[in-house]
């Protein structure tokens, strides 16, 4: 995704414009939505929500014309280096135990916690991720992404892992699929590293029981 698009305008209103092209990523899958600013030649403000086409910001501005769209490249980063992480994890987990992801959620802060389904899994296990998943950083594998038809990406085994979020279907029945060369395929939407290893290193921070079937792992970097 770039980070610096120019755009038209669509429609505004105070506090929201409508663009025709955006480079912001509007979160969903447990990443955060981008941040980042929305400039004209009468001003500038801070991005506020992405939804659909309709950038909101605070304020009662009404941008025209031609816009200059940035995202926050720092905090791009961070939520790329994260969604990373969590595919290594969830690829990690899904080898070792076989386990579907239940959630995730990335956080500000350089952190994220990945839920499984894992009743009865021995917690100390789970811990000892740790090695594996630097393992992967060092490795340095390349991440890419493509897109496939849906009705191909629904007859791949293990393509789709979240029993909580639905696949990632654009407007022309096509799937986009996030892969880890030689370790992972997932279905996903997000933002990522171009190689596994331009994340930092990571450590297991807690495992917890959350019910009788849910493992939560949270994981930081660095």
């Amino acid at each position: 995704m770039p980070l610096v698009v120019e755009a038209a305008v669509l429609d505004a209103k105070p506090g929201a414009v409508r663009v025709d092209r955006s480079p912001f990523f509007p979160g969903g899958g447990g990443q955060l939505a981008d941040r980042g600013v929305i400039a004209w030649s009468g001003g500038e403000v801070a991005l506020a929500a992405v939804e659909g086409d309709w950038l909101s910001f605070d304020g009662d501005a009404r941008p025209e014309g031609r816009l200059l769209l940035t995202v926050d490249a720092g905090f791009r980063g961070l939520m790329s280096e994260l969604h990373t992480v969590a595919h290594i994890v969830n690829s990690v987990v899904f080898t070792q135990f076989g386990a579907p992801l239940t959630g995730a959620q990335l956080s500000a802060d350089g952190a994220l916690r990945v839920d499984f389904d894992l009743p009865g899994a021995d917690n100390d296990r789970l811990r000892a991720l740790e090695d594996p998943l630097n393992a992967v950083i060092a490795s340095d594998l390349a991440v890419a992404a493509h897109l496939i038809p849906r009705a191909v990406a629904e007859a791949t085994p293990g393509l789709f892992r979240s029993k909580s979020v639905a696949p990632p279907v654009q407007a022309d029945g096509m799937v986009r699929v996030v892969e880890i060369a030689g370790l992972d395929r997932q279905a996903c939407g997000g933002t990522h590293l171009t190689s596994t290893g331009r994340s930092r290193r990571v450590r297991i921070l807690k495992v917890e029981n959350k019910g009788r079937h849910n493992r939560r792992v949270r994981i930081g970097l660095g």
